[in-house]
């Protein structure tokens, strides 16, 4: 099992690579209060010896831990990781960002300081909160000084996020983090609405005007044959492939994990599945996630078509 602990600042990014982290495959849980921590660990533990036990988990602790008035729950959090970590790895990453950076971002989202909101004092709520990202520092220092990984995330975009963090606990041995998804569709029927890409087949020989192939679909052979019989589909492949290996890379610098395609034709029984079909097979084993859903290839056999 590889356990990580995602903790650091308050606004250097936390909740951001607790999503990252899930979508890479890891068992999160944020903030879980310290009475809790050492049963949690325990049975993780445990479930690591079951076979369809999680086998990635990240647990994230912040300054919400700190118990009101002072850090004993910090204590008692260092107290339990080190316990833990004498007979089990455990990974700690600390975010972090410059004074300024966290500033800008609470007055970007509008957001208290935990440590405004969790006092009870009423008159704190009124400070400046670079007095609390200062106390927030010294309360998580002893957390900081324990960590095998500091990233200050004060000039990173989320895609810049993402790609740190798929390059430290990601590998592309144990874990998929880009899925292709084809969809063929009817026109007659609406444009899926999750559709990053929509591709028109329209202009490819039509089986459903020939009487043995109009009762048939693009899973059959002899559909098949008929809408490729000439050079248009081979190169509509050819093309579209070749966009995609531009893409995909460029999609996955920006941060997307995933496209939807969309291929239309008239029904969404012969051309469109025809071609998805050919561009699944293309891509199942090409690394990435691949999926494929014929949405309308049963609606005209509903109606009694």
């Amino acid at each position: 099992m590889r356990l990580l602990i995602v903790s650091g600042m308050s606004g250097a990014g936390k909740s951001s690579v607790m999503k990252i982290l899930e979508d890479d495959g890891f068992y999160c849980v944020d903030n879980l209060p310290v009475a809790l921590l050492s049963d949690f660990l325990n049975i993780a533990q445990k479930e690591d010896e079951k076979e369809d036990g999680p086998k990635k988990i990240a647990v994230g602790l912040d300054i919400r831990m700190m118990e009101t008035g002072g850090a004993s729950s910090i204590e008692k959090t260092l107290d339990v990781i080190n316990s833990f970590k004498k007979e089990n790895e455990i990974e700690i990453l600390f975010l972090e960002s410059s004074t300024s950076t966290l500033v800008r971002r609470y007055k970007e989202t509008r957001r208290i300081h935990p440590l405004f909101s969790m006092s009870r004092d009423a008159e704190r709520v009124g400070e400046r909160v670079e007095l609390a990202i200062e106390e927030e520092k010294e309360l998580l220092l002893g957390i900081r000084k324990r960590a095998d990984v500091i990233l200050d995330t004060s000039s990173m975009l989320i895609r810049d996020l993402k790609a740190e963090i798929d390059r430290l606990y990601c590998t592309d041995e144990d874990n998929i983090n880009f899925y292709l998804t084809f969809i063929s569709f009817g026109y007659k029927y609406g444009i899926p609405t999750d559709a990053d890409l929509v591709f028109d087949v329209r202009f490819l020989p039509n089986p459903y005007y020939v009487e043995e192939l109009k009762k048939l679909t693009g899973d059959n052979k002899e559909v098949v044959d008929y809408v490729m019989q000439g050079e248009e589909g081979g190169t509509f492949l050819r093309l579209t492939k070749d966009l995609f290996d531009f893409l995909i890379p460029n999609y996955r610098i920006e941060g997307k994990t995933g496209i939807v395609v969309a291929i239309g034709c008239t029904g969404g029984k012969h051309r469109s599945v025809t071609l998805t079909n050919a561009l699944y097979d293309i891509y199942k084993d090409s690394g990435y996630g691949c999926k494929k859903f014929h949405r309308d290839i049963d609606k005209d056999k509903k109606r009694g078509k």
